[in-house]
């Protein structure tokens, strides 16, 4: 077999590594889930994921690698790469419209699509990774997600909120997001903010050993909090920006 190459940047899935032009990661219990809504994906022509090309000797997923780079971390976006992500977004949604996988709901959500599970090529958002949470969903709970993670920001370097209001609204509008679900923007980014502490703080309970450092656990948490703090202290700014 080719040289495995660990790939970093996946702060859940450990043991996610390159062999040539193919990424191999453990199976989960989603594992199955994934392999029919990439497959389905790519039935309906869109082609901002991976290729699940089934499972190697070791049990391990086979996936296509997507050339391009991750970002490590959280940071300032510039306005077209913003509207490229929601333009990425819902060519998401919209390729899962039709899949049986939504079960009662409008479309299968990611669920996680932030920039660290996004491959950007030449400097453009171009791909989402990691379908472990996928499931389905309504929009709204991708978007809040996104304008939180992609717009959204309490770091005291951070532009000021009228400044981040706007980027919500460019992702808004590449998104293509109705009057009625644009009042419920915000809401649905708070939402997140609140579900991301305790999904922190579920995992802090568990028993050992924990999926991170128990201290970077409790460090996510009190940054979810300070985000929805901040986010909800400069509600009517965010809000005007969608009107």
């Amino acid at each position: 077999m080719e040289n495995e190459v660990p790939l970093s940047g996946g702060r859940i899935t450990p043991g996610v590594v390159r062999v040539g032009r193919t990424v191999r990661r453990p199976a989960t219990a989603s594992s199955s889930f994934v392999a029919e809504l990439l497959g389905d994906l790519r039935r309906q022509g869109f082609t901002g994921a991976p290729c699940h090309l089934g499972f190697d000797t070791a049990g391990r997923e086979i996936l296509s690698y997507l050339p391009g780079w991750v970002p490590a971390r959280f940071q300032r976006w510039t306005d077209p790469q913003v509207a490229a992500a929601g333009s990425l977004l819902r060519a998401f949604h919209d390729a899962t419209r039709t899949s049986r996988l939504t079960g009662d709901h409008p479309v299968v959500c990611h669920h996680d699509p932030g920039p660290n599970n996004t491959v950007f090529a030449d400097d453009v958002p171009a791909a989402f990774i990691d379908f472990d949470t996928a499931a389905p969903g309504d929009p709204l709970e991708d978007l809040g997600y996104m304008a939180w993670t992609w717009c959204i920001s309490s770091k005291p370097d951070a532009p000021p909120a009228t400044v981040q209001a706007a980027q919500v609204r460019i992702l808004a509008d590449a998104y293509g997001l109705d009057a009625t679900s644009r009042s419920c923007l915000i809401d649905a980014a708070l939402d997140r903010q609140t579900r991301n502490a305790q999904w922190w703080r579920s995992h802090l309970a568990r028993p050992s050993p924990h999926v991170a450092d128990d201290h970077e656990i409790a460090g996510r948490i009190r940054w979810s909090e300070r985000e929805y703090a901040y986010t909800s202290a400069n509600r009517t700014t965010f809000d005007a920006a969608l009107d």
